[in-house]
């Protein structure tokens, strides 16, 4: 991978789990008990962006690869049902509306990542 683009994915990964560590901070430590899975799943992201964000400067690309894959799963699955089931999201996550509160960031970066990791990956293989 370009050691630039590298950088970039690690960044924007590191600001992730920022944003999304303060977020779920917030939500756990004031209000819990009013919507507790989806600040679970706040919790989660943020955990799982720094591991990202670890493995990515680390250059341990399977870890990297798992947690993007992941992401990408959660992104899509809390999305999807946020839009199918709002009902059963009593407050935002991290990953609700594809990460719309983010820039749909959530959604993108997964896709950026797991291209060029896999990208990398190949080069290393051949």
């Amino acid at each position: 991978m370009n050691p630039v683009v590298r950088i970039v994915i690690t960044v924007a990964y590191a600001i992730l789990c920022i944003a999304a560590t303060g977020r779920s901070v917030y939500q756990v430590g004031t209000k819990f008990a009013e919507a507790p899975v989806p600040y679970f799943i706040s919790a989660a992201s943020a955990l799982l962006y720094g591991v990202i964000a670890f493995a990515l400067w680390k250059r341990r690309t399977g870890l990297a690869l798992v947690g993007t894959v992941i992401e990408l799963a959660g992104v899509l699955i809390v999305g999807t049902l946020g839009w199918a089931k709002p009902e059963l999201w009593a407050d935002e996550t991290v990953w609700t509306g594809y990460g719309s509160a983010y820039g749909w960031v959530p959604l993108v970066l997964p896709f950026a990542a797991l291209w060029l990791l896999v990208r990398e990956r190949r080069g290393a293989t051949t």
